[in-house]
């Protein structure tokens, strides 16, 4: 998997898979725009720690259509094009049914369909755009187990997830023509900054447990896959959806 001189974008890349996923690009000879929505410094850290150089890093807001397209914008001043768009900023908030009243159901819902499905599909439009007239390239959009297996403390993310997945394949039959694969990543758990926390308290032996490995993804092994459907090898298999769970849920 070399992809020297290849030009790619990944979103939500100041921390965990995106970080990990920035990273491993770089280390193959890519050029890699970072994108983050609100830490600027963890971005910093993560364009710091790149190899080789030409990187970018930039801001916008997912959930925003104009800020979207404003980041595609931006990109297109600096790189040539881009070969490679991994969609992967999303947010995990929680909104148990049985517990939340409307309005907050209404938020979270609107908040997490914003940024995981509708901001998502917004970025695979302009990734597109610049991959047709320039004759392939490759989306990946980072899923979830949850797409699958259901999320009943977060449901909104389940179905932005199940969402994803079905954009992922819709695109991937209309693109083909374009020499352009589109596919999904779905990890269950991941040791991230953002799962830390849950994965030390209570409930992380049980969360471990669920994998007959006893443990979670790390960000790399999810980074991984990533740049498998990314290299030239795997075109065939756009339309795809690997699952990065540890055996912690099975589907046939």
């Amino acid at each position: 998997m070399d992809f020297t001189g290849k030009y790619v974008l990944v979103t939500g890349s100041s921390r965990g898979i995106g970080a990990a996923t920035a990273r491993a690009f770089a280390q193959r000879g890519a050029r890699v725009a970072l994108h983050y929505r609100s830490n600027r410094a963890k971005g910093e850290e993560v364009l710091a720690s790149l190899a080789g150089e030409g990187h970018l890093l930039l801001q916008a807001d997912i959930a925003d259509p104009q800020a979207v397209e404003d980041l595609f914008s931006a990109i297109q001043s600096d790189f040539e094009r881009l070969d490679v768009v991994v969609n992967n900023a999303g947010i995990f908030d929680p909104h148990p049914i049985d517990e939340v009243d409307y309005q907050t159901w209404q938020r979270s819902w609107q908040k997490t369909l914003d940024i995981n499905l509708i901001g998502a599909g917004n970025v695979c439009y302009w990734a597109a755009q610049g991959m047709m007239e320039q004759g392939g390239g490759r989306i990946i959009n980072v899923s979830s187990r949850g797409a699958f297996r259901g999320e009943p403390e977060f449901p909104a993310y389940g179905a932005s997830k199940a969402g994803l997945n079905a954009l992922s394949q819709s695109l991937a039959k209309k693109l083909g023509k374009y020499n352009i694969g589109v596919y999904a990543v779905a990890p269950g758990f991941v040791a991230t900054d953002m799962a830390q926390p849950t994965l030390d308290g209570p409930q992380g032996p049980q969360i471990k447990g669920e994998s007959p490995l006893d443990r979670v993804a790390r960000p790399e092994e999810v980074a991984h896959a990533i740049l498998f459907y990314a290299s030239e090898q795997a075109l065939f298999m756009t339309g795809g959806i690997i699952d990065v769970n540890g055996a912690s849920y099975l589907r046939s």
